[in-house]
């Protein structure tokens, strides 16, 4: 495996630049270390990060009201 310095990590920061542009890098940044944050809780089976709305939400037992007939009352 090929040993890489700074002037290597230079040359792949600029080429990252040169495609994504300056203004793109922090969300990209953002983005990157979330999957790496939910990557490593994944393998570590934390589930602190659960949405709240999933945890103390009741379940859903109520029926969908009956579509009205397409049919007039008859007098």
């Amino acid at each position: 495996m090929p040993n890489i310095g700074v002037p290597e990590l230079l040359i792949i920061f600029a080429i990252i630049v040169l495609l994504f542009g300056a203004s793109r890098l922090p969300g990209l940044g953002k983005s990157v270390g979330q999957s790496v944050r939910g990557f490593k809780s994944g393998l570590s089976g934390d589930d602190e990060e659960k949405p709240k709305e999933l945890e103390s939400k009741p379940p859903d037992d109520t029926t969908p009201p009956a579509p009205p007939s397409s049919t007039p009352p008859t007098a």
